[in-house]
């Protein structure tokens, strides 16, 4: 399936969608429920659903497999940095073989970024620094290519694809809770993402 974006002078151009496999991880009523409380506490508002996402947020699940982060996201239990439910998660993940799992639809929120959830498709890679994704050619290329598809497809900037340890620096941060304000993580700083976004340029929709 191909994206359809318009270029400069009106002409369409197409991305062509990457291939995707499709691993939901369970999303309920009750798992709803519970984001929609979040995203009440966090942003002031009652909904769980993901409406016109405006920021791409990159991670790294700290991992050296995909299953034990599927796992971790399938449970939904009150995660240990923050004890809030539902557990966290995010929508897509890629694996060391450059494997693209999608674990939750675009239109639902999945919680991978404080003070962004409300408007971030977040991108687990497996690994343990950016090398592990920038250093492996197959790696690499599944993460730009799926990047690249969701920019054109949502018309997200390339400036607000972004790694977890910006979050803070967005336009779009928001939370309401004071103490989390300053929340972040140190997974792709900013020196990674430069070479990510230049990369990301050379694309095109």
């Amino acid at each position: 399936m191909a994206t359809f974006a318009f270029a400069a002078g009106g002409q369409a151009a197409a991305v062509e969608r990457p291939p995707i496999a499709w691993n939901a991880i369970p999303y309920p009523a009750k798992r709803k429920r519970q984001m929609a409380s979040y995203a009440q506490r966090h942003y002031g508002f009652h909904r769980y659903g993901l409406r016109n996402p405006k920021v791409i947020v990159q991670h790294l699940t700290e991992s050296s497999t995909y299953r034990p982060i599927w796992k971790m996201f399938a449970n939904n239990v009150a995660d240990n940095e923050l004890g809030e439910l539902p557990g966290v998660c995010s929508h897509f993940v890629i694996d060391q073989n450059g494997k693209i799992h999608q674990l939750v639809p675009i239109s639902l929120m999945c919680r991978h970024t404080v003070g962004l959830n409300w408007t971030a498709i977040g991108i687990e890679h497996v690994g343990f620094n950016p090398s592990d994704v920038l250093g492996r050619a197959k790696v690499r290329t599944a993460s730009l290519r799926l990047t690249n598809w969701l920019r054109c497809r949502e018309g997200i900037a390339i400036k607000n694809v972004i790694g977890h340890n910006e979050s803070v620096q967005s336009w779009y941060h928001h939370e309401r809770v004071a103490r989390l304000r300053g929340q972040t993580h140190d997974d792709f700083p900013t020196s990674a993402m430069r070479k990510y976004r230049a990369a990301l340029r050379k694309l095109t929709c």
